[in-house]
């Protein structure tokens, strides 16, 4: 009998370790709707675009480079509202009922898109549909990291990127199966309409996934968060050590400072200037001017508008690959290092593509090496940046502030995102081929900033990374440096 006990005790444990893992899967599933909904409608534009350019008789809206420019920027604008407001309403109601009222929004905005009759009805909806992604970037990646739990928390969050690269592979796969198979001048509409799919998924979905406990415990409701944490933990031992964590926390932020006293500390604030440097950096590689305009990249070198489009399939298998690869490092490797392995790479397929189109006649050899560039890119972009980014976004900011500081940072990189996608078409139009040479400049600064500012976060609990942050940057540690 007693050879017998260890292996039912050993069984046991498995059979729990897969049920809570199953739990934290599906939480992570419902929420990530959010990101696929997020992919999907920054991917379709690419599609949508050049049949948008056709005059309004034909079924278009008469585009030409700079409303092309602010229809697709003014998603991003939308964005950066949306991801700095939901973290003020994270915080306020939770991160569950926040993803909840963001679906509402997705689906609104997806069908006043798909229905819209002119230039500025579809600036607005792309707008409306922007506040819904941004939000969504904000508090999808806290809300996952604050479930996961340390052990799973890398992993988790980023299938958080892997899931927005899918929206886009999904996004590029039914904007190139509609072009090929419909010819109709309504195409368009019926791209953009797909979109209410993940956000009806996720407004569903949020019924029946638990609230964060980290939340909870900040609101005083200790008795709910247990026994959330006993229904995703695979042992007492963990819900023990994790709620005395977030209660030493809580209980520090409430005899500590006051938020409106904390944003202004030191510590905060160089955290602050982090979160918006690494906005810059993602945004600034350059990643949403390929992938919102790859096929007009590659009309520029003679391929066909349907070749184009169903060239940025592509792009999307390429940078589904490349994140679940980023999935597996993320667990393995420093994020300084993956950063700075990402950017230089990234430096060196821009440098590439922009001698590629400077140097070679527009052919079909031009064509495919411009989009084996651009692929280069893409994986080195979405293994070791993108990942990394919203993992960052989830574990730098202290849990008194989190949604709000992850927001403003969030919105800070949906503003350089709109930058970008904005400036891309006529910087594109004056400069061609130097815009690529330009962007590597860029990067390197980027480099630069990733050496010198950032702190490493790997292997440490939300609340340790909290403690980290104070003592590396407080005002002891200032202190200790002038000395």
């Amino acid at each position: 009998m007693s050879t017998k006990t260890p292996v039912s005790s050993e069984k046991d444990e498995t059979t729990i370790a897969d049920t809570v893992r199953q739990r934290i899967f599906l939480v992570v599933l419902v929420a990530t709707m959010g990101a696929l909904a997020f992919g999907y409608d920054t991917g379709i534009i690419s599609g949508a675009l050049p049949y948008m350019t056709s005059p309004p008789d034909q079924g278009g809206l008469g585009l030409n480079s700079f409303t092309e420019g602010l229809v697709a920027s003014s998603l991003v604008f939308g964005a950066a509202i949306g991801s700095f407001l939901s973290g003020f309403f994270s915080d306020r109601f939770g991160r569950r009922i926040t993803l909840r009222s963001l679906a509402v929004l997705f689906v609104l905005g997806s069908l006043g898109t798909a229905l819209a009759p002119s230039v500025p009805v579809m600036v607005a909806m792309r707008f409306l549909l922007g506040i819904a992604v941004g939000g969504g970037s904000s508090t999808v990646p806290v809300f996952i990291a604050e479930i996961a739990g340390p052990r799973l928390r890398a992993p988790l969050v980023s299938r958080n990127e892997l899931m927005i690269v899918t929206g886009q592979l999904i996004a590029y796969v039914a904007s190139t199966l509609l072009s090929y198979l419909l010819h109709d001048e309504l195409l368009w509409r019926y791209m953009l309409a797909i979109a209410m799919v993940p956000g009806l998924l996720l407004f569903i979905g949020t019924f029946f996934v638990p609230a964060s406990p980290h939340w909870l415990v900040a609101e005083g409701r200790l008795k709910e968060a247990k026994k959330i944490l006993k229904y995703l933990r695979e042992t007492p031992r963990e819900v023990r050590h994790e709620m005395a964590e977030m209660k030493r926390q809580a209980k520090a932020a409430e005899h500590g400072p006051s938020a409106m006293t904390l944003i202004r500390e030191k510590w905060v604030i160089r955290l602050m200037i982090i979160g918006a440097g690494l906005g810059f950096v993602i945004q600034f590689t350059g990643v949403n001017g390929f992938m919102y305009y790859t096929p007009i990249i590659l009309k520029s070198t003679g391929m066909g508008t349907s070749a184009s489009i169903a060239a940025t399939i592509g792009n999307g298998v390429v940078s589904v690959i490349a994140s679940i690869a980023g999935i597996w490092a993320v667990s393995r490797f420093a994020r300084r290092k993956m950063l700075i392995t990402g950017l230089s790479f990234v430096i060196t397929a821009q440098i590439l593509l922009g001698a590629v189109l400077t140097f070679l006649p527009s052919n079909l050899t031009q064509s495919y090496l411009a989009l084996a560039c651009i692929l280069m890119f893409l994986f080195f972009m979405q293994m070791f940046v993108a990942p990394v980014y919203w993992l960052l976004m989830s574990e730098l900011f202290p849990m008194q502030l989190r949604g709000v500081l992850t927001g403003a940072a969030v919105s800070l990189q949906w503003i350089f995102n709109a930058v970008v996608a904005f400036g891309f078409p006529p910087v594109m139009e004056y400069a061609g081929s130097t815009t690529f040479f330009i962007f590597a400049v860029i990067n390197v600064g980027s480099l630069f900033f990733v050496v010198s500012m950032l702190p490493e976060t790997r292997g440490k609990s939300l609340e340790e990374i909290e403690a980290h942050m104070k003592e590396k940057f407080g005002e002891k540690s200032q202190t200790a440096d002038a000395n």
